[in-house]
């Protein structure tokens, strides 16, 4: 069954592969995804939903081991402050439960940011919309799908994952 995420990328005329593992509803880190999927956590790029005080909301995409630094990414995104949205909320506004958040194909259009250490690697994995679904592909491609903005949006010490 292809993903709505999948489905955009086809329409892109995006290559990816999907790669598919085992979900335990206890762990749904990235940490566990990448063990299950065969790639270092530093290559699995979780994504976050996180709300600014001046334009709403957007998503975060970084390295599965890393925090996300809400200041960073406020500067990036023009706000004055960031926060976290309340996972109840994440489903309603995105389409997409917990541990099968994709940047590529929520059900509303919000600007995603992405780590520059997605940069350094060939391929990049990102959720495919569901749990048990992961989505690989070249970071360019994912920066093109989703009209990211690149920048630093990690805590320094999480810099050398």
């Amino acid at each position: 069954m292809k993903t709505n995420a999948a489905r955009i990328l086809d329409g892109l005329r995006i290559s990816y592969k999907i790669s598919e593992y085992q979900v335990d509803e206890s762990d749904l880190s990235a940490e566990a995804v990448a063990r299950k999927v065969g790639l270092p956590v530093g290559q699995v790029f979780k994504t976050l939903v996180v709300r600014g005080d001046k334009s709403g909301v957007l998503m975060a995409c970084i390295p599965g081991a890393a925090e996300l630094d809400l200041k960073a990414l406020a500067a990036v995104s023009r706000n004055k402050k960031v926060e976290m949205v309340q996972l109840k909320e994440v489903q309603p506004l995105t389409g997409y439960i917990r541990g099968g958040v994709s940047p590529i194909g929520a059900k509303k259009h919000y600007p995603v940011y992405v780590d520059a250490s997605v940069l350094q690697w060939a391929e990049v994995s990102v959720s495919a919309g569901m749990r048990g679904k992961q989505i690989v592909l070249p970071p360019a491609d994912l920066i093109r799908a989703v009209n990211a903005q690149v920048s630093v949006l990690i805590r320094s010490e999480d810099a050398k994952i």
